[in-house]
């Protein structure tokens, strides 16, 4: 534990900012799982909708440095290729 003032407020305000972050990836994977499930029971219009919502997550999560660009990509891919495969 710090014996600084400003060191123990930094610690503080990091638990927060985890705790904030965590929401925010755990939000995205779950757009993600929504969609795989919209896409596995071949409904292809709540699958679209449920795709933008995904991908609005996704691309926030890379902007604020949660996740990488090269994983995001490679998500909305997989999730872009689930979804146009539905007949």
């Amino acid at each position: 534990m710090p014996n600084i003032k400003s060191a123990k407020k930094r610690v503080k305000t990091d638990a927060v900012k985890k705790d904030r972050n965590r929401e925010k990836v755990a939000s995205m994977r779950t757009a993600i799982k929504n969609v795989k499930i919209a896409a596995k029971n071949a409904d292809k219009k709540l699958a679209e909708e449920k795709l933008n919502i995904a991908n609005k997550k996704i691309d926030k999560a890379v902007k604020q440095g949660l996740v990488h660009k090269n994983k995001a990509a490679r998500d909305k891919s997989k999730l872009n290729k689930a979804v146009n495969s539905i007949k």
